[in-house]
């Protein structure tokens, strides 16, 4: 999946996480970068036969700058030391349901749906919730999905305590209502990375993502 030298590098990174560092291993980091690139080609090879809708991304498409945006962050640390890979439909990242791949040797997960839409996109999805849950439900009593995933995050600051606007304490809905941000997630070693059987573990958990992504996505149609 990644060579092992890359996990060093960031490693490294966190370590020394300041410019003149960086300049100093800028040949290290061009090494990382073409195996992140080339990870995120390999899992995007399979996963356009999984979802037509990834048909027209690259691997370009799908990654992230190690630049960390510090302008509104008192942390002014300026690289990331994770990696992130990013598979949707949506080139902007910001308006479709999608995969997503966390590494990280402070956590590695794998996860679907989407992240903290924005106020119009929220409104749709709700819709879609409120008059489909029954389908929303029997994606998650699937057997095999719930062999993997355990119903939306709960993250902090996510869940309204109320029902949000429109909508009634007895909707049969309204648990999932609540909710701000609609992802599901999967935490893995970080010793899986680098092993050659690791890709078709993603790709097995984001093939079982696949109808909660469908499902989302109804919602922008």
């Amino acid at each position: 999946m990644l060579n092992h030298e890359t996990l060093k590098f960031y490693h490294d990174l966190r370590l020394n996480n300041n410019r003149e560092w960086f300049q100093i291993n800028r040949s290290r980091y061009e090494v990382a970068k073409d195996d992140y690139l080339q990870l995120a080609g390999n899992i995007l090879e399979r996963m356009k036969q999984v979802d037509f809708t990834l048909a027209n991304l690259e691997p370009k498409n799908c990654v992230f700058r190690i630049n960390r945006d510090i302008r509104f962050s008192p942390d002014k640390s300026p690289y990331k030391t994770h990696l992130g890979i990013v598979f949707s439909g949506d080139r902007n990242m910001s308006e479709r349901a999608g995969y997503y791949l966390h590494i990280d040797e402070a956590g590695c997960f794998l996860a679907g749906g989407i992240y903290m839409p924005q106020s119009e996109a929220l409104k749709s999805l709700r819709r879609e919730i409120a008059d489909f849950h029954d389908d929303l439900t029997a994606i998650f009593n699937n057997k095999e999905f719930k062999s993997r995933f355990a119903g939306f995050d709960r993250e902090e600051n996510i869940v309204l305590k109320r029902p949000p606007q429109g909508y009634s304490a007895d909707d049969k809905a309204i648990e999932y209502l609540k909710f701000k941000s609609y992802t599901v997630s999967k935490p893995f070693d970080i010793s899986l990375v680098t092993n050659p059987k690791s890709i078709d573990f993603v790709i097995e958990h984001f093939t079982h993502l696949k109808p909660l992504n469908d499902f989302l996505n109804r919602a922008f149609h």
